[in-house]
């Protein structure tokens, strides 16, 4: 349903998530479960709380990725504005959107400021970053929009000539399969012309990738174990967040991290809303999350498969994160 928000008329929000908003993800989430190893899809991190938490990690010292994008986009968002010549601004997964006014100053100064389409599945979110860039850029519509971009892809309004972003190196988080496919449908929802800016993280020392999943202040920790109270409203379960901790580490060979819940003791957990229940072994782990990390050919092959060719190819001086810039023909 779309909805303007009183006393800004330059803004509309699409809601796409209500209290039965998960109901589609009960039998992945069931499944997922069931599996062998056990896991909880990372799309449940992201509640309002968890979506906070997330903005907490990008922030903290051991957590290089935004840092280095954010400085990458300093440098270079002239020349993507340039280059692309979108006058809409479409951002997936767009959380405080701290790093999007870099692009949306650029376009501004271009003369090709239009449009900002934030798509998040946090609600709250999408409402403070609208309101906010809406008074900071006096002419810029804003059409936001509230839900999942696995399940919503095809809410994105339409507009005129695009730039789709998927920053923070997000499409980490999907097995390459899924994102093959999930990078597909992108690309089916751009007219030829379009452009399509994403961020990700690249293959580097262990240790510096490790410690950006065990920061100190354990935001990071705190934010995987929120994913429990997530599944908990969301079934009227009795996964006990204490009863777990949080591990992630470095697979060499698959060059990803890994996020885990570890089970401190054993412990039956009972899902009345997906008619689940199952016993956890002390030392059992739920896997959460995986982060691959890529390098330029990868990249390349991953965007060409999706049907987007590579125009551009942004990294910092240590080459410990890119941004790819690809176009649909």
């Amino acid at each position: 349903m779309s909805e303007p928000i009183e006393h800004h008329p330059r803004i509309t929000i699409d809601r796409y998530r209500d209290g039965q908003e998960h109901h589609g993800f009960r039998d992945e989430l069931r499944a997922s479960l069931t599996a062998t190893p056990r896991q909880i899809p990372s799309r449940f991190f992201y509640d309002d709380l968890g979506s906070e938490l997330f903005e907490q990690i990008c922030v903290q010292p051991e957590y290089y990725p935004t840092r280095t994008e954010r400085a990458i986009l300093e440098e270079r968002a002239a020349e993507i504005v340039r280059v692309s010549g979108a006058e809409e601004l479409v951002e997936l997964g767009s959380g405080a959107a701290t790093k999007t006014e870099i692009l949306l100053d650029a376009m501004e100064t271009a003369d090709q400021l239009a449009f900002y389409v934030p798509f998040d599945v946090s609600e709250v979110m999408v409402e403070r970053v609208a309101e906010r860039l809406a008074a900071r850029y006096p002419t810029l519509e804003v059409h936001g929009v509230v839900g999942d971009f696995l399940s919503h892809l095809g809410s994105i309004p339409e507009g005129g000539r695009r730039l789709a972003a998927f920053l923070g190196g997000t499409i980490g988080n999907f097995h390459p399969e899924r994102a093959k496919a999930f990078l597909t449908r992108v690309a089916r929802r751009l007219s030829p012309g379009d452009h399509f800016l994403m961020g990700t993280d690249l293959i580097k020392e262990v240790a510096t990738i490790e410690a950006a999943y065990n920061d100190a202040r354990g935001i990071t920790a705190a934010f995987n174990l929120n994913i429990l109270n997530v599944v908990n409203d969301l079934t009227g379960g009795d996964f006990d967040p204490d009863a777990f901790r949080h591990r992630a580490f470095y697979d060499r060979d698959l060059h990803r991290i890994e996020m885990h819940l570890v089970s401190l003791r054993a412990q039956r957990v009972t899902l009345p809303g997906i008619d689940l229940t199952f016993d956890l072994d002390e030392g059992e782990e739920l896997l959460t999350e995986i982060s691959t990390k890529y390098d330029r050919p990868k990249v390349d092959t991953l965007l060409a498969g999706a049907g987007l060719e590579l125009v551009g190819w942004y990294t910092d001086s240590k080459e410990m994160f890119a941004l790819s810039l690809s176009e649909k023909p």
